[in-house]
């Protein structure tokens, strides 16, 4: 820097702290950099602190789909994503996206809209109930406690992250994974104390 530059530049001593939570901030005036009088709070500029996510979540299905149109075939990506805080919530979001991630966080987004509360009674579901929805069809039977998660693929997943630890169940239906996980969501809906 040259002489004639550094004249112009105020020293760092003459900002003055009056308060610890009080600092002066720097104003913009058409383009300059000025010093005011104004005393702003620290806490406006402070950064939020990020909320951590409660919920748990787990890839259910992932698929790349394709749609023809005129000029050929359009491919996206298809997400089925299960969240949960393994206390009583769950819920089960499906949607495409252009590439995996975007469908992973739109489902994930739509699975937050349709957060289930399950009735449990001491870790495991009041009654049996035999749920069906489309070609999906789910037996869920109540189990003792540290008999754990007898279930097979997604309906397993759904459970676990719905925090039941004792319970039995059956997939009569279809193999297929989203039609499945959205039956059990339905089915521990369905379930009254």
């Amino acid at each position: 820097m040259t002489e004639a530059n550094t004249k112009n530049l105020k020293p760092e001593a003459d900002v003055n702290v009056d308060n610890a939570d009080q600092v002066q901030v720097p104003r913009s005036q058409g383009g300059r950099s000025v010093y005011g009088n104004k005393l702003e709070d620290k806490k406006r500029f402070a950064r939020k602190p990020v909320a951590k996510d409660e919920f748990e979540q787990k890839v259910v299905d992932l698929a790349r789909v394709t749609r023809v149109m005129g000029g050929g075939k359009r491919m996206s990506f298809r997400a089925c994503i299960a969240i949960g805080d393994g206390k009583g919530s769950v819920g089960i979001g499906m949607a495409k996206g252009a590439d995996v991630q975007k469908a992973i966080t739109k489902a994930v987004n739509q699975a937050k809209k349709d957060i289930v509360n399950v009735a449990m009674v001491e870790k495991t579901i009041p009654y049996s109930i035999l749920r069906k929805q489309g070609a999906a069809k789910i037996l869920l039977k109540p189990a003792k406690p540290g008999h754990g998660v007898v279930a097979g693929g997604v309906v397993k997943v759904v459970l676990e992250l719905a925090g039941i630890r004792d319970i039995t169940s059956k997939i009569i239906g279809t193999n297929n994974k989203a039609s499945n996980a959205k039956c059990t969501l339905e089915a521990l809906r369905s379930l009254k104390k």
